[in-house]
């Protein structure tokens, strides 16, 4: 397991997201969003691109999409979060926006080393 380096920053202790899908932190100034999704950890600025609301405050879901047959299926379920003013839906693992990938929220990588959750700026 690596080592945190002087570019990781602390942001939680690991414990802190069980029972829950994200945890709001802060993290050198900027308010960050920790989201587990399956067995992995993402962290995304909580600053929505659109008009500045808190980006990773509203709901997680995923997305309808068109499997082989043609049918309407659910899928991505927790992979996406949607900011609470304006619904802009956001793909939790990249930031890209759902309807524009030209938009984005910063994501950061993160690192867990003794229980302990740091994101690399």
């Amino acid at each position: 397991m690596p080592e945190p380096t002087g570019d990781h920053h602390y942001a939680a202790d690991l414990d802190e997201l069980e029972g829950t899908d994200r945890l709001l932190t802060e993290v050198n100034g900027l308010e960050v969003a920790v989201f587990r999704v399956e067995d992995d950890l993402y962290a995304v600025s909580n600053y929505c691109v659109h008009q500045g609301g808190p980006a990773c405050e509203g709901r997680v879901s995923g997305i309808l999409t068109v499997d082989d047959e043609g049918e309407l299926i659910y899928d991505r379920n927790g992979e996406i979060v949607s900011c609470p003013w304006h619904g802009w839906e956001f793909d939790i693992r990249t930031g890209e926006h759902l309807a524009n990938p030209r938009y984005r929220l910063p994501t950061f990588d993160v690192l867990v080393h003794d229980g302990e959750i740091y994101i690399e700026w």
